[in-house]
């Protein structure tokens, strides 16, 4: 009898459905022999990185037959000086999915729990899955809501921590909706959270926030010995293709992630690059101020076509279409027109468009005004 390997996985793995990334330009073009395609799909900075970033991974290219510096001591004290923290309280990852997996295997064994929100990101039951652990889903505001549709409801959140709680994954904002919780509400919800149960607060798009809203991460940080904050430079630094990412954190629950982190999870190019990044702070700002210029265009342009969209403050917005959305994103496709379809997230009429270039925006718009029935 010849034998299933997947029966030899954990049961957790034999369960896994596999994340699935955005559809690269390359794979469309191949596909349909079509050429100068654009890709809205997967988050990233339509910009590019910044020149700086380019720069140092230039001067350190010729080293990589070296390995990276596994500790990351420059990145590390440098991110440590910005966050006005110690060089201790800093874990980097292979992107911050990285960090993700290492809470998980560090914390949930298959007799405990995660709590996350419906509609939340996708890796979030992926990792608890994986180590066997069950995931306890709260419900989302309804799409009515008047002010944060399919948002984070902190009582339903709460709602779900029971005995076996170890972690609660809370996006701030959240993918793919957008939505977010300001900083008084998520106070008060951490303020109800045992202090045995890490509260993982992904932050992976908090450069895009206003000001106003934006987390006090070291006031909490202080106040919360529980909290683990994930940020990455996939985003607003546009190094999504280098892994890199982090966390902040107690040095205790620091120490913990370190003896699940592989070595070199980092590698040299990305470390210099994100040393690069955090000094051009033009790049951000022009960044942002792209991308807030964006998002208004396409908010007119879906209260035109009357569409519904969800309030964002990612460098994405989620617009309800009317009609089955993965149908729509393959007619997209044909017109060289990549956007992800998040059917997989409970939301089969929506489409989540990353925030583009002036021109890119307008070219979506217009293959979307010819496909929508």
């Amino acid at each position: 009898m010849k034998q299933s390997f997947l029966e030899l996985a954990t049961s957790g793995v034999q369960q896994l459905t596999p994340y699935i990334p955005g559809k690269p330009v390359e794979e469309l073009e191949r596909e349909l022999g079509i050429a100068h395609s654009i890709k809205l799909a997967s988050n990233e900075n339509p910009l590019g990185p910044s020149p700086q970033a380019l720069d140092a991974i230039k001067k350190v290219a010729a080293s990589v037959n070296y390995y990276p510096d596994g500790g990351g001591f420059v990145l590390r004290n440098k991110l440590a000086r910005q966050h006005q923290v110690d060089a201790a309280n800093i874990t980097l990852g292979n992107g911050s999915n990285d960090i993700l997996e290492l809470v998980t295997r560090a914390f949930l064994t298959p007799q405990l729990s995660a709590v996350f929100s419906q509609h939340s990101f996708a890796v979030y039951p992926i990792v608890v899955q994986a180590v066997g652990a069950k995931a306890n889903v709260a419900k989302a505001f309804p799409e009515d809501h008047e002010t944060m549709p399919l948002g984070h409801d902190p009582d339903a959140l709460l709602a779900q921590i029971d005995d076996t709680t170890r972690i609660i994954f809370i996006a701030n904002p959240n993918n793919p909706t957008g939505t977010w919780m300001p900083p008084d509400v998520l106070e008060e919800l951490f303020n109800n959270i045992s202090q045995n149960i890490i509260i993982v607060l992904d932050l992976a798009y908090t450069e895009y926030m206003d000001e106003n809203i934006k987390p006090p991460i070291n006031k909490w940080l202080k106040q919360f010995p529980n909290l683990l904050i994930t940020q990455t430079f996939s985003k607003v630094y546009a190094l999504a293709g280098l892994r890199i990412g982090y966390s902040i954190s107690n040095v205790e629950i620091a120490d913990v992630l370190n003896r699940v982190r592989q070595p070199f999870n980092t590698n040299m190019l990305a470390q210099s690059a994100a040393i690069a990044s955090l000094d051009d702070v033009a790049h951000v700002t022009n960044s942002v101020a792209m991308n807030n210029t964006g998002k208004l265009f396409l908010q007119k342009e879906f209260a035109e076509m009357n569409l519904n969209y969800l309030p964002t403050m990612g460098n994405f917005i989620s617009v309800n279409v009317k009609q089955d959305g993965l149908a729509l994103y393959h007619k997209l496709l044909q017109l060289g027109v990549i956007v992800r379809p998040v059917a997989n997230y409970d939301m089969p009429e929506y489409l989540r468009i990353t925030i583009g270039t002036q021109q890119q925006n307008e070219r979506f718009v217009e293959a979307l005004k010819q496909s929508i029935d």
